[in-house]
């Protein structure tokens, strides 16, 4: 038989499980694309130090934007930029005064053919592709980006006819992983490995070449009275997490609040 006071650890025991399963809580989150592989290893790292769920959907901020304007239920928005929140917060779908900026986007250009993308891009002047993939502009800030690039290379007009729209910066990526593109615009943090392009061959852009892609984070409406929301945009701000952000190519906001 057990003794009394065996008896009492395990049942003080059982109570604090209890308490512990029931303050755990779950968060709806809608994160951008190109936040995808980081966003997956952090979700795993809030888990083990909050006991909260993130339960992650991925795809275009722009299409988020518009599912959360229509009384989609998330409660955390990671998007790819800043305009999107603002906006959201601006006509009160997002709480004010919770935004911030989580990452500094990396832009690269990116072949899945080894050798194909030289280290200044000049591929993109020499011509002979046929297909160039570049996020939707209209969906995803990516996009806007490598448009950027264009421009301030004097190619706008004449890849104009070239261009493959993915719906969202993952699309984009399958397009050129397959083939169906030889080459394109994509996040750094998409095919980032040690520190570096692990497949394929790549050009990482100069920032001076796009405007700055800020990522931007907010709490929704729908998540004000969810401890767990609350956690995970605190959790984004901790050395751990910035630590992994860096790790897949991004750039810290110095003013990260």
């Amino acid at each position: 038989m057990l003794s009394q006071t065996m008896s009492r650890f395990l049942a003080v025991l059982a109570v604090l499980l209890a308490s512990s399963n029931a303050l755990a809580g779950q968060v709806l989150v809608a994160v951008a694309s190109n936040f995808a592989k980081p966003m997956e290893e952090i979700a795993v790292e809030f888990k083990k130090a909050t006991g909260h769920n993130a339960e992650l959907s991925f795809g275009a901020s722009g299409k988020f934007a518009a599912q959360i304007e229509n009384g989609a239920p998330f409660q955390v928005f990671l998007s790819a930029d800043e305009k999107k929140p603002e906006k959201l917060t601006a006509s009160g779908f997002a709480v004010a005064g919770t935004r911030f900026t989580y990452a500094l986007g990396t832009l690269v250009l990116w072949s899945a053919k080894p050798g194909y993308i030289d280290a200044e891009g000049k591929v993109l002047s020499a011509g002979g592709f046929k297909h160039l993939a570049i996020p939707d502009p209209k969906l995803a800030p990516y996009g806007v980006a490598a448009l950027d690039v264009l421009k301030s290379m004097g190619l706008t007009e004449r890849v104009q006819s070239l261009l493959v729209l993915g719906e969202n910066i993952s699309q984009a990526q399958q397009f050129i992983s397959t083939g169906n593109a030889e080459l394109g615009f994509i996040a750094l943090s998409q095919v980032i490995k040690d520190g570096k392009i692990g497949e394929g061959s790549g050009w990482l852009i100069p920032t001076d070449k796009y405007a700055p892609i800020r990522q931007d984070a907010v709490l929704l409406k729908a998540g004000i009275d969810n401890p767990a929301a609350q956690a995970l945009l605190d959790f984004l701000k901790s050395g751990k997490v910035l630590a992994i952000i860096e790790k897949y190519g991004y750039g810290l906001p110095k003013d990260k609040s």
